[in-house]
C-alpha cells in the first residue's frame, strides 16, 4: 500500500528569494513560473514520489498495514511522532499503547517494531488496511534540510527557468540521500 500524506510541510526548503537569488531574477514578473519550476523541483526530490524516497520538511503520513507483523516497514527514514492504530474485530478503531512499539532507523527506512508481549488482537476483515502507522518524517524545518539538497532545488529551478530540459550536473550531490533506487 501506498502511504498518504496527512499534513504536507509548512514550509519549502528553499524560499522563493533564494530561487531568485540563484536564477539572477532581481524582478517579480516571473514569480509565479518561478514559484512553479521552485515547487517541481522539491517535488522531484521530495516524499514518496520524489528520486530521493525521504520526506526533506517534517510532514506527516499514515501507512496502512494488510495485518499484524514483529515488524512494520516505513517508507521513510528521519521518523519521529509515531502512533498505531487499528481498526478490531467489531470495526471499532483502537490506539496501540506507545509502550508497546518503539521506531527504529534502518538502513532503507524506519520500522515499527512491536514489544514481545504485545498480543496481536483480532484484526477486522472487512478494512482492506487494519493497521494504520502515523508518523512525521523529514529531516525538520527548512533550515535543517542539508546544503547540497538545497543546491540541488536551486540548480534544478534556475536550469528549468532557463528553459533546460534533463537534470543539471549537480544532481550527483544527492544520490548520497537517496534511501531507494530508482
Amino acid at each position: 500500500m501506498k502511504p498518504v500524506l496527512v499534513d504536507p510541510p509548512v514550509e519549502t526548503p528553499v524560499t522563493l528569494a533564494e530561487a531568485k537569488e540563484v536564477a539572477r531574477v532581481d524582478f517579480d514578473d516571473d514569480d509565479q513560473s518561478l514559484s512553479a519550476y521552485l515547487a517541481a523541483a522539491v517535488a522531484h526530490l521530495d516524499g514518496y514520489s520524489g528520486i530521493l524516497g525521504r520526506c526533506l520538511v517534517s510532514q506527516t503520513w499514515r501507512q496502512g498495514f494488510e495485518g499484524w507483523a514483529p515488524r512494520l516497514r516505513l517508507p521513510f527514514p528521519d521518523v519521529a511522532d509515531v502512533s498505531v492504530k487499528y481498526f478490531d474485530a467489531d470495526g471499532v478503531e483502537q490506539a496501540v499503547a506507545a509502550a508497546e512499539f518503539q521506531a527504529v532507523e534502518g538502513d532503507a527506512g524506519a520500522e515499527v517494531i512491536f514489544s514481545s508481549g504485545f498480543a496481536m488482537p483480532t484484526l477486522s476483515t472487512e478494512i482492506e488496511a487494519p493497521v494504520q502507522v502515523e508518523f512525521v518524517a523529514g529531516y525538520g524545518a527548512a533550515e535543517d534540510v542539508p546544503a547540497d539538497i538545497k543546491m540541488v532545488i536551486k540548480a534544478l529551478t534556475r536550469h528549468w527557468y532557463d528553459g533546460e530540459a534533463g537534470e543539471p550536473s549537480q544532481m550527483r550531490l544527492v544520490e548520497k540521500y537517496r534511501c531507494r533506487p530508482l
